[in-house]
């Protein structure tokens, strides 16, 4: 009986207090919208609404070109980037798959792997993944399996690494004459907002050298017109859709790689950006097609 009052007595004295409430999740909202997302939930932002996963895929399924963005040190992107790729692969009878992740001098050394001629061990010494890459590879694994066992066409996009590393230090004008003709001869340096864009990402590492900047931005352009030169270039060859995997960077606001490609090939377009919600923001509208909210 006593025990049973002093349990009475705790329930009405923690009554009259109040329960103390846990904080409230963190949320986002689109810009102009009042409804708010939580973590893993899908935005089409231009509707400001969220949409399921069959119906995100069957979207993207209408698209030409399908860019799907990460964070590269997030996990949960990278599952995510499995997922998209796996369900287009049931609905997109013909699909092709492009990556950030190699450069396009190691076509050659992808396709012996994936025609299954090559060892794993032996594809990642041979492209020198740890070196041209350096994010843990079982990442992104997943994708390459999955490629390998639907019998998919994958795409080496990014430019030779040496030359972009040349290009951050010296600037365009520092190349050799065989090394420009590496890369695109038309670069597009004149676009402000994509130039402030990246400047707010290059002041972030606290860089305050203007000099300095302009070969970044240059670098940076670089790896933007050669992925979309290497993809409107196959694009022009036939019928097939392609899924293209890069960082964030490159697809945010489209005027990075998606742009670039529609310059050169009249292809319709969709980004997806996988976003780490670790705090209550407001999306804009322009940042993407589709954002994918996940966790930190």
């Amino acid at each position: 009986m006593r025990a049973f009052v002093s349990c009475l007595l705790m329930f009405f004295l923690l009554g009259c207090a109040g329960i103390k409430r846990m904080p409230d999740p963190v949320v986002a909202s689109i810009a102009g919208g009042s409804e708010v997302f939580h973590r893993n939930q899908i935005l089409d932002l231009a509707s400001g609404k969220a949409v399921s996963f069959s119906e995100f895929v069957d979207r993207l399924s209408s698209f030409d070109v399908i860019f799907v963005g990460e964070i590269h040190t997030n996990p949960e992107h990278h599952l995510i980037q499995v997922q998209i790729l796996q369900a287009l692969l049931m609905r997109v009878p013909s699909l092709t798959m492009g990556m950030e992740f190699f450069q396009q001098e190691q076509q050659a050394i992808l396709d012996r792997y994936m025609l299954e001629d090559e060892t794993e061990d032996a594809f990642l010494e041979e492209v020198d993944w740890k070196r041209t890459w350096g994010y843990p590879y079982h990442f992104y694994r997943p994708l390459l399996l999955a490629a390998k066992r639907e019998r998919v066409r994958v795409l080496a996009l990014n430019a030779p690494r040496d030359i972009v590393k040349k290009v951050a230090r010296e600037g365009l004008d520092g190349l050799e004459k065989e090394e420009r003709a590496l890369i695109p001869p038309e670069l597009d340096l004149g676009n402000e907002a994509h130039r402030a864009y990246v400047r707010e990402t290059y002041d972030r590492h606290d860089h305050g050298n203007l000099k300095a900047f302009e070969f970044f931005y240059e670098a940076q352009c670089v790896r933007d017109e050669t992925m979309a030169l290497n993809i409107a270039e196959f694009m022009r060859k036939g019928e097939e859709k392609m899924i293209v995997f890069s960082g964030n960077g490159h697809i945010v606001r489209k005027f990075g790689v998606p742009d670039r490609t529609q310059r050169r090939l009249p292809v319709s377009v969709v980004t997806v950006m996988p976003y780490p919600l670790h705090e209550t923001v407001t999306l804009e509208k322009g940042m993407a097609d589709y954002v994918w909210l996940t966790p930190p």
